[in-house]
């Protein structure tokens, strides 16, 4: 009786942990549950900076993964998020179809009205087809649909563009400063032209935006592989003397120049990415010419002067251009027409 009586309070235990298990499941699972909802919450909130061809809400639109209740309460969601998809591949690569991707745009847009992705899509088309001012209005009323619209790497790389092209330098240089440390989902040709257009924009701001600039031009200097590394060296030159490193800019320029800098300039990929501050082609080869083509430097120079002569870098280049014996004459731009012609 005695064995009986002392296995009693073990089976005792035994029990109460057989009851206690099943409320430490629960609590496992509730667990698991609470997790998994806060997950899908933070999935939610930043949904729309998403990078591949398809938005989160056409993630599960595959006929063969959406089930049978979301296919009837929106039919056309998978020809809708088709046309997102290839919307966004064909304005990607170094080739970009613009023309098409406006129309598939378009044409997702029709579908699923108030939506903010198509007219992203469609923002970005613009851009790349030059319509600028279109392009500022659809973007802008797409972050009016969704305000984190254009928090997406390459939505926020058009934002900035057509802002700078339009002469919103101000907006532009926020929406770059924005846009750097999310590059790396970019392309190499993309991540460098940003760095350049970003240092080009943050000079534009005057003598205190010079570092900011400074740094972003040695990043698109070292990241680019084709024509926008030699306007990188040059755009950093020019901010070097600007800040007053003279020297260091003059060493830049000796190590890395290589041939007419106007080539550069005049390139193709030279005015893609100087479009968001076009004077600065003048001055950038201007100061690279000084050293062998003093006439060429002179004119590069006034040129320069001719298109900003009111700009904040002009007393910088009337300095150089009086450090190569010449009195600038004054911009044409400034002579009133009213005067005429002299008798």
């Amino acid at each position: 009786m005695k064995g009986v009586a002392d296995s009693r309070p073990a089976l005792d235990r035994r029990a109460e942990s057989a009851k206690a298990e099943p409320d430490a499941v629960f609590l496992f699972c509730y667990a698991g549950f609470v997790l998994f909802a806060i997950w899908m919450a933070l999935a939610q909130l930043t949904g729309a900076a998403w990078t591949s061809g398809r938005p989160p809400g056409c993630a599960d639109s595959d006929a063969r993964s959406a089930n049978i209740w979301e296919r009837t309460k929106a039919p056309h969601l998978g020809r809708y998020c088709d046309f997102l998809a290839d919307a966004s591949s064909k304005l990607a690569g170094a080739a970009p179809m613009a023309a098409a991707a406006l129309d598939l745009a378009r044409q997702a847009d029709a579908m699923f009205a108030g939506q903010a992705a198509p007219l992203v899509l469609e923002g970005r088309a613009l851009c790349a087809l030059g319509r600028l001012d279109d392009a500022v209005h659809v973007l802008e009323l797409a972050r009016s649909r969704d305000a984190s619209a254009l928090e997406e790497p390459r939505a926020l790389f058009a934002w900035a563009r057509v802002l700078a092209r339009t002469g919103r330098a101000a907006e532009a240089a926020e929406a770059y400063r924005a846009l750097l440390p999310r590059l790396s989902v970019l392309s190499p040709v993309e991540r460098s032209a940003a760095e350049v257009e970003a240092g080009l924009v943050a000079m534009s701001r005057g003598a205190a935006g010079l570092d900011e600039a400074a740094a972003a031009l040695r990043e698109g200097m070292r990241e680019a592989r084709d024509e926008t590394q030699e306007v990188a060296m040059l755009a950093l030159a020019l901010a070097l003397d600007r800040r007053g490193d003279v020297g260091e800019a003059r060493a830049l320029l000796g190590e890395r120049l290589h041939g007419d800098p106007r080539n550069v300039v005049a390139s193709a990929r030279g005015r893609d990415v100087l479009a968001v501050a076009p004077p600065e082609g003048g001055a950038l080869a201007a100061l690279a010419l000084e050293a062998n083509d003093a006439p060429g430097a002179r004119d590069s120079w006034q040129r320069y002067l001719d298109s900003a002569p009111f700009g904040g870098w002009a007393e910088h280049a009337r300095a150089h251009l009086a450090a190569l014996g010449v009195k600038s004459a004054p911009p044409r731009s400034s002579v009133p027409a009213s005067m005429g012609r002299p008798r």
